[in-house]
């Protein structure tokens, strides 16, 4: 089947939040003149903190547009749409799990685009070892409580439907594909 152009006619912002710009667009899609909802993110990055005995840290917390508490790997909005993810994965593992390690030693892991229907987000995913405790340095609204797991522990929970976070979902199963962890 030939692919028909879809062509941008205009973008309008139609709120601007903390973190989230949200506009509607005007497309020809097909020969179609169509609205679509396009939501700007600047990005984020996270990390996958490996202990020495080989588990993983994650991180307990609520999600308001879940309305629950989530577990997840520890990850940030970039502070600026130009900051480098590599800075952002380092500072998001020290504030959120109160371990930290080199910035050199982290390594890129993946990339993942969250939600494509309608919004850019991109986050890039990085595994951290060689963790030495700090302190956690958390938002003045945030409460995160840091957990160890076994990876074949966490791959039950996705599994099982108990972790439906994209981003952990993807860091834990391409880790534990990589390293050939089980």
């Amino acid at each position: 089947m030939e692919q028909k152009p879809v062509k941008r006619l205009n973008r309008e912002l139609k709120h601007e939040g903390n973190i989230l710009k949200i506009y509607e667009d005007t497309v020809d899609a097909n020969g179609h003149l169509a609205h679509w909802d396009f939501i700007h993110h600047n990005g984020a990055a996270a990390v996958v903190p490996v202990t020495k005995s080989g588990k993983l840290l994650m991180v307990r917390q609520y999600r308001n547009a879940l309305d629950r508490y989530t577990l997840e790997i520890p990850a940030g909005a970039l502070d600026s749409p130009d900051e480098p993810k590599l800075d952002c994965a380092h500072r998001e593992l020290e504030e959120e799990t109160g371990y930290k390690t080199d910035k050199e030693k982290l390594e890129y892991l993946l990339s993942v685009n969250t939600t494509v229907a309608f919004c850019d987000e991109a986050i890039d995913i990085f595994v951290a070892r060689e963790l030495e405790p700090s302190k956690q340095n958390l938002d003045e609204d945030e409460y995160i409580e840091v957990e160890e797991w076994e990876v074949s522990d966490l791959e039950q929970k996705i599994y099982r439907g108990e972790i439906t976070d994209g981003k952990t979902i993807a860091a834990i199963l391409a880790y534990a594909r990589k390293y050939g962890v089980k």
